[in-house]
């Protein structure tokens, strides 16, 4: 879900699919437009959850996510980051099914408030920033940079550069369609791998899957500094 301000200062947001009337849909378009399974799972791959781990999902949606990191690694604390009531109502119920909780913070992430010695040490996100405005995109990616204690990682799937003519196209046709030009044009022509390549330390594109709706682009970066 995007983020933008409107003129009196406050917030907006743009709805999972585009349109709030969308939004029930949203699960099964992500599956058969994205390569859902492909990228999913290479994230969870990659975020390695371990007992203890306290990791935040920014723009967590319906919960699909959060529910595949909760299988690998039950004793983990997971947190879901979402400003759209309508897909947290979603993602809770089916969350709940299962014993070991997560927490869900109805909100945009610069309300977030972490106390200093329960940072996360795992920051992902998926398919959030490229609805978002190029100073949002900028401004979100300080705020993840802050909130990470040091040594810490952030993982990215989103629609990036698109470098195959072909990719471009179907991400006109799809997304732009969707979430208009503005705030998607800069994740396709790469803002989003400078903008993690300009805060996070051995940042690098981990994999990248073609799909029905263009190039999702799976990034990893860390914070500077040890562990506390």
């Amino acid at each position: 879900m995007g983020q933008a301000s409107n003129l009196d200062g406050t917030s907006s947001f743009t709805p999972a699919l585009g349109k709030a009337w969308l939004t029930p849909l949203y699960d099964i378009a992500i599956r058969l437009l994205t390569s859902e399974r492909a990228w999913r799972n290479a994230l969870i791959d990659h975020a390695d959850v371990q007992p203890g781990d306290r990791l935040i999902d920014v723009g967590s949606g319906t919960g699909s996510l959060l529910l595949g990191l909760r299988d690998a690694c039950s004793d983990a604390e997971l947190l879901g980051v979402d400003p759209d009531a309508q897909v947290l109502e979603i993602a809770r119920r089916k969350a709940d099914s299962v014993a070991k909780p997560i927490t869900w913070h109805n909100g945009f992430l610069d309300s977030l408030k972490v106390d200093a010695d329960r940072r996360p040490n795992k920051i992902v996100s998926s398919l959030v920033f490229h609805q978002v405005p190029v100073e949002q995109k900028k401004a979100m990616i300080d705020q993840i940079w802050s909130l990470l204690e040091p040594g810490g990682m952030v993982l990215i799937a989103d629609y990036m550069r698109q470098e195959k003519p072909l990719m471009r196209r179907l991400f006109r046709a799809t997304v732009q369609t969707l979430d208009g030009v503005p705030d998607t044009q800069p994740n396709a022509d790469g803002l989003m791998e400078r903008l993690i390549s300009e805060r996070f330390e051995r940042s690098e594109r981990l994999a990248i899957f073609e799909a029905a709706t263009g190039a999702i682009s799976l990034w990893r970066g860390f914070k500077s500094g040890a562990p506390t």
